[in-house]
């Protein structure tokens, strides 16, 4: 189960995760809807180009700009989150959707908690995969923590002193 477009659906993408000492050049990338490691795509580029159904996953010490040229190739990019207190995945989010212009379905994987959605989507990400072990259910209504925003982002281009009309005069 996955959250997308703020509801709880079905994930029909499975995340191919290498072992420890497993070679991305041999990896072995099933059919079917996959997202696999960078290291995987870098390294199996010319056979794993010719797949429709094919996403990309990024590590947290892992540049969004090492997909500039193959962002349309990629129907879902997702970032992982090692660790909750590792925060390179939002930068890396937000270059994806700001500075390179990536449409597809930006998605969260890894250690993504319900305290961290709601920034997550602010940054871009529109598909989240909580923690096995947290209710996807509660996880979702950390989408509507807060009703409104001040800041501009990748979700809201627009500070909020821009979207309210001021009356009065002097």
């Amino acid at each position: 189960m996955i959250i997308k477009n703020k509801a709880v659906t079905e994930g029909d993408w499975t995340v191919l995760r290498l072992n420890e000492g497993d070679a991305p050049e041999s990896a072995e990338v099933p059919a079917g809807k996959v997202i696999v490691p960078l290291k995987v795509w870098q390294a199996q580029r010319d056979t794993l180009q010719k797949r429709t159904e094919l996403g990309v996953w990024l590590n947290s010490d892992e540049r969004a700009e090492d997909l500039q040229h193959d962002l349309a190739r990629f129907a879902v990019i997702a970032v992982n989150f090692p660790k909750f207190a590792d925060g390179r995945g939002y930068s890396i989010a937000y270059r994806l959707r700001v500075r390179l212009g990536y449409r597809g379905e930006l998605r969260a994987i890894g250690d993504v908690l319900r305290d961290q959605i709601f920034y997550l989507q602010r940054v871009g990400f529109d598909a989240f995969e909580p923690r096995a072990d947290k209710d996807i259910h509660e996880a979702l209504k950390g989408l509507s923590d807060f009703s409104l925003t001040y800041q501009a982002s990748a979700d809201q281009a627009t500070p909020l002193f821009r979207r309210v009309s001021r009356g009065g005069g002097l």
